[in-house]
């Protein structure tokens, strides 16, 4: 039997004293699916970012260099899962007070934080074996960099203005750069420039949308917003936008060759995305930015446009 704390009434200690109250055990498999949603699945496409510079290399490196891909997929699922697990335990009370993170497990309390916290040592411990298994230093060295990272960030760094957006940016740029050490891939300057760019427009995007939809709430939810206008913000998610779209543009000409446009031509869609990722920002929603990007049939559409005039520019090459 697992025993909660409730708020009730008491005579002897004031009327919000906490005492406890007994409360039947979780059923196993109540308890997976919490692990599971505490996992966010709706995170997991991040991982594909992996397979990103084999893609743009059109090239899977080294011999089964898919499989080796999908290893480093595997050790990033297992290394976000273990932070978002530490975090949400962190940031448990906080997420009481926001309208949708509050139904997350642990604030919840259908995942007890010890359990959490064993779960995301395994956890930690899988993503760096991971390169291990595979002797690939490089792998170990981005999954091992990802987690510091991200639980620096957790415990520190969340709270400190502008730099905690260029981290969460970074979780995104390891995810690459682990893709391409599994593969042995070594991506172009100008590629890696794009992926940096696309990735801190989202943090930035994600800060915007939170100081926005959550009013005077905001700051109680995550402090570092007291630092950020929604003006600024706005101003900086549009310039990243439009030079990352620049950079694509010179990693495409840096890749077209006589015979093939494809790769050039591929920056429209993108641009249309780009477009409406900042038509749906600019909507008040508590919704994830990732949702915004994996949910809407427009964006869904152009993503899709993209990568078919992406491919066939691989292809004509």
């Amino acid at each position: 039997m697992t025993i909660n704390k409730s708020v009730v009434p008491d005579e002897g200690t004031g009327p919000q004293a906490v005492v406890p109250v007994a409360a039947l055990p979780v059923s196993p498999s109540r308890w997976l699916i919490a692990v599971i949603r505490e996992t966010r699945p709706r995170q997991w496409p991040k991982n594909l970012l992996v397979f990103a510079a084999p893609l743009a290399g059109a090239s899977l490196g080294r011999h089964d260099g898919f499989g080796y891909a999908l290893i480093a997929m595997f050790a990033f699922a297992c290394a976000s899962a273990a932070v978002y697990l530490v975090n949400d335990v962190v940031d448990a009370d906080r997420d009481r007070r926001h309208p949708v993170k509050r139904n997350r497990p642990i604030a919840s309390g259908a995942l007890p934080a010890q359990h959490a916290i064993v779960l995301a040592a395994l956890a930690a411990a899988f993503a760096v074996s991971a390169g291990v298994v595979i002797r690939e230093p490089l792998l170990v060295a981005t999954a091992s960099g990802y987690l510091c990272a991200s639980f620096l960030y957790s415990f520190r760094l969340k709270h400190v203005p502008f730099v905690e957006m260029l981290f969460v940016a970074s979780g995104f740029l390891l995810r690459v750069l682990g893709g391409a050490a599994a593969t042995r891939v070594t991506p172009s300057g100008w590629f890696l420039l794009v992926c940096s760019l696309g990735a801190l427009g989202v943090a930035v995007a994600k800060r915007y949308t939170e100081l926005t939809s959550l009013g005077a709430d905001a700051i109680r939810h995550r402090p570092v917003l007291r630092w950020y206008r929604p003006g600024m913000l706005r101003i900086t998610q549009l310039l990243i936008g439009a030079g990352m779209l620049a950079t694509y543009l010179m990693w495409a000409a840096s890749e077209t060759t006589d015979a093939s446009g494809w790769h050039v031509a591929s920056a429209v869609p993108l641009a249309a995305a780009l477009v409406r990722f900042g038509v749906l920002t600019a909507r008040r929603t508590v919704r994830p930015v990732e949702d915004l990007i994996t949910r809407d049939p427009f964006m869904l559409c152009c993503e899709a446009a993209w990568l078919i005039l992406f491919c066939a520019g691989l292809y004509a090459a």
